[in-house]
């Protein structure tokens, strides 16, 4: 399919972990990149007068792992779709005992802590030299969109957090989760690296949407709160997944305005 014949879409949403799809009745489109196939086909979807992306990073069936994930292709099928906004609602562990299951943080932060993934579009400088500007990873003006799209629909949702990044897929150790919570970071998560560096260098404005699954490796405050597991993890996204969605469709009309 050429550029020309290509759909359009104005958001982009990247799925994670249980969520698979967005729309029952949407445009499957295929793609290909510089960097190789997204992880599936991109599902374009109208919802009202917004056309939206969805593609799931995992893969149909979340069949990819973190690590191996082709991010870049998945953030160069958005561009090519021309979003003028990434939207990317994650799991996370949450790292505070005040940021509980079932809420979201809408993050304003970034550490990056995995290792042997394709994190740029540049590996060579053929033009000359490009180092992006990386102080701010997530959009100022979609999270405010965010924001006041879960106060609208009832969704508790914490202004600002900053997600340390892990390379996956297992989850942390607890002398890990205590050295995180120790540097004053706020959830944990195994996606949101490089997919926020690379709509940047894309020229997508991002946003991520921790939804908040568990207590990481357990709370020191509290010896009673077991530590992640795998079952755990997509038994709270699945049952809070239908505020996933209410979130998403509060704010899709507004981030495309």
């Amino acid at each position: 399919m050429n550029d020309q014949d290509r759909p359009r879409a104005d958001i982009g949403v990247f799925g994670g972990s249980g969520f698979y799809s967005l729309a029952a009745e949407a445009e499957t489109v295929k793609i290909e990149t510089a960097w190789g196939p997204p992880s599936a086909p991109v599902a374009v979807a109208a919802f009202g007068s917004v056309r939206v992306a969805f593609l799931p990073r995992h893969g149909t069936g979340h069949r990819i792992p973190p690590h191996r994930v082709n991010y870049r292709a998945n953030v160069d099928a958005m561009r090519q779709l021309g979003v003028r906004a990434l939207v990317s609602p994650f799991a996370a562990g949450s790292l505070r005992p005040e940021i509980r299951p079932g809420e979201f943080v809408v993050c304003d932060q970034l550490v990056d802590r995995t290792w042997g993934r394709d994190s740029t579009f540049y590996d060579e400088f053929d033009d000359g030299p490009v180092h992006i500007p990386f102080a701010e990873p997530y959009d100022p003006r979609l999270r405010r969109i965010v924001l006041d799209a879960a106060a609208e629909v009832g969704a508790a949702a914490h202004d600002g957090g900053t997600v340390v990044v892990v390379n996956g897929p297992r989850f942390s150790t607890r002398a890990e989760s205590r050295w995180h919570r120790e540097s004053g970071w706020h959830v944990v998560n195994m996606t949101q690296s490089p997919e926020a560096p690379l709509a940047m260098e894309a020229g997508i404005p991002f946003v991520g949407i921790a939804l908040v699954t568990d207590y990481d490796a357990g709370l020191d405050e509290d010896p009673g709160v077991e530590p992640v597991s795998q079952e755990a993890v997509f038994a709270v996204f699945e049952a809070n997944l239908h505020k996933v969605r209410e979130l998403l469709d509060a704010a899709i009309p507004r981030l495309a305005a």
